[in-house]
C-alpha cells in the first residue's frame, strides 16, 4: 500500500486508537505494524475474526488478559542459552499462566465462536514449565530455600553461622566498656557483614577490621575480631549459595529454552488475539461495523463518518494529551476546508460527524465534487480512503451496516498543501509531480483521491490539465474521487460516460455548510450570496452578477436539464441500493436462524443418541446442577424416563432428558504439534540434581 497515502490519510492514528485499547505491549505492537492487505481471502477471514470478537464482547464472555506480558525477548535470549533473572522468571511463569487461561477461555468459546476457538490450535501447554518455575521461585521472585536439596543445605549451614555470630555480638553488646564506645546500642551489617557502630574516639578500643565509615565521620562501622573467623566462613557459605542460585536459574532458563519454539509461536497466538480483542473494542467504541468484501469493485458507502474527527470530537486519549491539546496529526485539515461538523444547536452540546453516502463502481467509477469552501469536500475525501484502508486492514468501519468494499491493489491520494521547501517546488509542482507518480502506479483496481484539481495556476490551464488527467483516470479505470473548485470541470462528468457529479450541502439562507453530500448534483461557489451576506456594496454585486449573466449565455440550457434528470436517476438509485442492502440483511440474518435452528437439531439428535446408549457408571454433566459438576450415571429407568446421578456424596433423580453424556462436552485436542525435537509440555530434559552450571 502507497505509503505516502497512509501518511495523507493518517492511518498511523488508528493504529493509535487500537493501540490504546490493547491490553498488553503485545497488541500494542501488533496494532503499529497493523496494514491493509490486497488478498481477498485473508481479508474477510480477518473481518470474521474481528465480528466474532465483537459478538463474544457483547454476549458478554470477553477475554482476560492480566498476568500476560511481552517476553519474546526473553524467550530468545534463553534460545541461546543466556539466563534469566528470578524477576524474568516469575515474569515468564506468570505470562504462562495467563496463557493457560486464555487458552482455556477459547476452548469455552469454540462451539460458538468457531474462528476464534480455531486459534486454539496453535496455543502450547506449558503446565510442566509453570510448575518447575513456582517450586523454585517465591511470589517476590526469591529463590526458595526448597528449590533443591543444595540450597537447603547451604541456608540451614549459613542460619546456623549467622546465629553464632550474633550470639557472639549479644554477648559483646552486654560489656559496659563496648556499650560506652557505641553511637547506638545494636550491631548493624554492611554488606553481608555483621558490624559494630562505634563512635570515633573510641575506635581504639574494639579491636577488629572497619568496613565503612559515615558521612559525617562521627561514626566506624567495625567487625569484631572476635567473629573475624565466622564471618569468612559466611561469606564463603554466601558465595557457595549465590553459585547455587545461579545454578537454579540457569536450570529454569534451560527449561524455558527448551520450549522456546512453541512457547514464541503462542505468543504471536497471544499477540493476535490481543490485536483482535483492542480492534472489537474501538469497534464498539465507535458503533462501527463489518463491511462486506465483494470482487466487483462495488464501493457503497452507507453513513459514513470520519473516525479520526469522530475521535476528535470524543476527545479520545489516543489522539488527545492530557492536557486538552489535540495531537498535530489529528488536528490537520486543508486550510480551504473545516471539519465536517454539525452546526452547533443554542446549547453547546458535544460536536458529531456528520455521516455521508458515497458509491463508485455501479453507474459510474469517477466521482467529481464541487461545492464552497468549508463544505466538507476535503474531508469526504479523505474520509472514503481512510475507511478503504481499514475495511482492507480487517478493522469494522464507522458506517452503516450494508457498506460495501472491493479489494483495492493500492490506494493513492493526492491532498493538501504539499509545498516542498527542500526541494524548491511550488504547491502546484509538487501536486504535478504527486499526480504523475498516482498515474504512473494506478491500475483498474485502484482507489484514486486528488484534491483541488486544477488549483495553483491559471483556470483556463487548470482546468485544461485537469480533464486531461480526468480522461486518463477513465481510461485506466481506476475508482476516482476528485474535489475541483474550478467550473469547466464541473460539467465534464455530464458529457462524460463512467463519470459523475457531486456537491456538498450548503443552506442557501443561513449560508453555512451542511456537509452532507449528494451524487448527481453539482456544486455552487455561492460567492456573490456570501459576498452580500457579508455586507459588500450592493452596485458591486450588482455589477459582478451583470457579468456573470454574460458569461453564462452561451451555456446550453439541456445541460441543466440533463443534470437534473441524472439526479433524480441517482436518487431513484440510492432508494434502489438501499432497500436491495435491507433486504441482503434480512436474507443473512434468516440464513444464520436457519443454519442455528440446524445445528441445535443435530445437536439434539446426537445427545438422544448418546443417551439411548448409557451405562450405569458412565461419566455424565446435568446442565441445571452445573458444568462443572460432572457425576456418575447409577441408573436409568426407560420406563419412567428417570436417571439417578451421582455428584460427589449426593445422588440425584433427574429426567432422562437433563442427562448430557460428558464426552459430548470433550474439548478439541490441547495443542498443535510440537516442532521436531522439541518438548512443548516443559519437562526438564535434565533434572535439577543432575544440571551443572557452564
Amino acid at each position: 500500500m502507497d505509503r505516502h497515502t497512509l501518511e495523507l490519510l493518517e492511518f498511523d492514528k488508528i493504529r493509535s486508537l487500537i493501540a490504546a485499547r490493547a491490553a498488553c505491549s503485545l497488541g500494542k505492537a501488533g496494532a503499529s505494524g497493523l496494514e491493509p492487505g490486497v488478498d481477498p481471502g485473508a481479508i474477510h477471514d480477518r473481518q470474521s475474526l474481528t465480528t466474532e470478537m465483537v459478538e463474544a464482547i457483547r454476549a458478554g464472555v470477553r477475554p482476560s488478559f492480566g498476568g500476560l506480558h511481552d517476553i519474546r525477548g526473553l524467550v530468545r535470549r534463553t534460545q541461546v542459552g543466556s539466563p534469566l533473572e528470578a524477576e524474568e522468571l516469575a515474569e515468564t511463569a506468570e505470562t504462562l499462566r495467563a496463557i493457560g487461561e486464555l487458552d482455556r477461555w477459547l476452548n469455552r468459546i469454540g462451539d460458538q465462536f468457531p474462528r476464534l476457538g480455531s486459534l486454539r490450535r496453535g496455543v502450547g501447554e506449558f503446565s510442566g514449565l509453570v510448575s518447575a518455575i513456582d517450586g523454585c521461585l517465591d511470589s517476590r521472585a526469591r529463590v526458595l530455600d526448597t528449590a533443591s536439596r543444595r540450597l537447603s543445605a547451604l541456608r540451614r549451614e549459613i542460619a546456623q553461622v549467622e546465629e553464632r555470630i550474633q550470639e557472639t555480638l549479644r554477648g559483646m553488646l552486654r560489656s559496659a566498656e563496648v556499650r560506652r564506645g557505641l553511637r547506638f546500642p545494636n550491631f548493624t551489617m554492611v554488606g553481608h557483614h555483621y558490624v559494630l557502630p562505634v563512635s570515633k574516639d573510641h575506635r581504639g578500643e574494639i579491636e577488629g577490621a572497619v568496613l565503612r565509615t559515615s558521612a559525617s565521620n562521627e561514626t566506624v562501622y567495625i567487625e569484631p575480631r572476635a567473629i573475624g573467623e565466622r564471618s569468612a566462613q559466611l561469606s564463603f557459605l554466601r558465595a557457595r549459595e549465590a553459585k547455587e542460585v545461579r545454578r537454579i536459574l540457569r536450570w529454569l532458563s534451560a527449561q524455558v529454552g527448551q520450549v522456546a519454539d512453541s512457547l514464541l509461536a503462542t505468543l504471536e497466538i497471544m499477540a493476535e488475539l490481543d490485536l483482535l480483542h483492542a480492534q472489537a473494542r474501538l469497534a464498539i467504541d465507535y458503533q462501527m461495523t463489518a463491511p462486506r468484501i465483494n470482487n466487483e469493485g462495488r464501493l457503497v458507502l452507507r453513513g459514513a463518518r470520519h473516525p479520526l474527527l469522530e475521535a476528535l470530537f470524543r476527545e479520545d486519549p489516543a489522539i488527545v494529551r492530557p492536557n486538552g491539546e489535540v495531537e498535530d496529526s489529528a488536528r490537520e485539515t486543508p486550510a480551504a476546508e473545516t471539519p465536517p461538523v454539525a452546526p452547533p444547536p443554542a446549547k453547546a452540546e458535544p460536536r458529531s460527524v456528520v455521516p455521508i453516502d458515497v458509491n463508485l463502481g455501479l453507474r459510474f467509477h469517477l466521482l467529481v465534487i464541487t461545492g464552497p469552501n468549508t463544505g466538507g469536500k476535503t474531508v469526504a475525501l479523505k474520509t472514503v480512503g481512510l475507511l478503504a484502508m481499514m475495511a482492507q486492514s480487517g478493522l469494522h468501519v464507522p458506517a452503516d451496516e450494508g457498506s460495501d468494499f472491493p479489494v483495492f491493489d493500492d490506494i493513492l491520494a493526492d491532498i493538501g498543501d504539499e509545498q516542498s521547501l527542500e526541494q524548491s517546488l511550488s504547491t502546484f509542482s509538487s501536486h504535478i509531480r504527486r499526480i504523475g507518480e498516482i498515474l504512473g502506479k494506478a491500475t483498474e483496481r485502484s482507489l484514486v483521491l486528488l484534491d483541488e484539481m486544477g488549483a495553483g495556476t491559471d483556470p483556463a490551464d487548470g482546468a485544461a490539465l485537469g480533464r486531461s488527467i480526468l480522461d486518463e483516470l477513465t481510461a485506466i479505470g481506476s475508482r476516482a474521487i476528485v474535489t475541483t473548485h474550478i467550473g469547466d470541470l464541473k460539467t465534464y462528468a455530464l458529457s462524460t460516460p463512467g463519470a459523475e457529479n457531486a456537491a456538498v450541502e450548503f443552506d442557501d439562507e443561513t449560508l453555512q455548510p451542511k456537509y452532507r453530500l449528494h451524487i448527481g448534483d453539482i456544486g455552487q461557489s455561492n460567492a456573490l450570496k456570501i459576498a452580500r451576506h457579508l455586507k459588500l456594496a450592493e452596485h458591486l454585486i450588482a455589477r459582478a452578477e451583470g457579468y456573470r449573466a454574460e458569461r453564462r449565455s452561451g451555456e446550453i440550457p439541456e445541460l441543466e436539464i440533463l443534470q437534473q434528470m441524472r439526479k433524480e436517476a441517482e436518487t431513484a438509485r440510492e432508494q434502489a441500493l438501499r432497500a436491495q442492502a435491507e433486504a441482503e440483511r434480512t436474507r443473512e440474518a434468516l440464513a444464520r436462524r436457519l443454519a442455528d435452528l440446524q445445528d441445535e437439531t443435530r445437536q439434539l439428535e446426537t445427545i438422544a443418541e448418546a443417551r439411548a446408549r448409557l451405562q450405569p457408571g458412565d461419566r455424565v454433566v446435568v446442565p441445571r446442577l452445573g458444568y462443572d459438576r460432572p457425576g456418575r450415571l447409577v441408573k436409568v429407568d426407560p420406563r419412567k424416563k428417570t436417571a439417578t446421578v451421582a455428584i460427589g456424596h449426593v445422588t440425584w433423580d433427574v429426567s432422562i432428558d437433563e442427562v448430557i453424556p460428558q464426552v459430548l462436552r470433550s474439548a478439541a485436542p490441547r495443542t498443535a504439534p510440537a516442532p521436531a525435537g522439541k518438548p512443548v509440555q516443559g519437562r526438564p530434559v535434565v533434572p535439577l540434581d543432575d544440571f551443572q552450571e557452564v
